[in-house]
């Protein structure tokens, strides 16, 4: 019988460090009021720890974001912008003037061929310096891992959406050419 209570108040002993664990504290009285005064404090500090907490709480983890783009994300097209198009036409310029750019911004240009001569717009620089979500030409759209060039052998357009990733300098250019006519410079900032 004594082997027998022994047994069962180890047993006990080792579950009572379980139990004590599954249990919540209930809060003080003190304590809530304390967080609720430093509550205001904690939204002028920037230290992205509160979506990890609610998160974990939840069972999922949930990234945050700097901005909410909505469901679609950044490829929604309330954030598009639609940029000037560029022209390929023998002896005209490529672009009126030249493209101002935000890295992270969802862009969409239209490129245009009047089919007066075989022309191509290259710039590998810009291409890989750009995310490309899609290149459509005559309603296919065609989502690439890359690109280095567009050529266009007869009259067409050719419209590519991209997200500028990579600040810096880049042109697009007509293959052979060296006028400043001939191009069209992106700059993202």
């Amino acid at each position: 019988m004594t082997r027998l209570l022994t047994i069962l108040l180890i047993s006990l002993g080792l579950a009572a460090p379980v139990a004590a664990q599954e249990q919540k504290p209930a809060p003080k009285p003190e304590a809530a009021a304390g967080a609720e005064a430093a509550a205001p404090a904690a939204e002028d500090d920037d230290d992205d720890d509160d979506g990890e907490e609610a998160a974990t709480e939840e069972g999922a983890h949930e990234a945050g974001a700097k901005f909410d783009y909505g469901f679609s994300g950044m490829l929604a097209r309330d954030n598009r912008t639609q940029l000037a198009p560029l022209t390929l036409a023998s002896g005209k310029p490529v672009a009126t003037a030249e493209y101002k750019l935000k890295s992270g911004g969802y862009y969409r240009i239209d490129v245009t061929a009047d089919g007066s001569q075989e022309l191509a717009l290259s710039g590998g620089d810009f291409f890989r310096a750009v995310w490309i979500n899609e290149v459509v030409i005559n309603d296919i759209e065609i989502r690439p891992m890359g690109v280095h060039s567009l050529e266009f052998d007869d009259a067409g357009t050719a419209t590519i959406s991209f997200i500028a990733i990579v600040p810096g300098r880049y042109t697009l250019s007509i293959p052979g050419s060296h006028g400043e006519t001939q191009q069209a410079v992106f700059n993202i900032q």
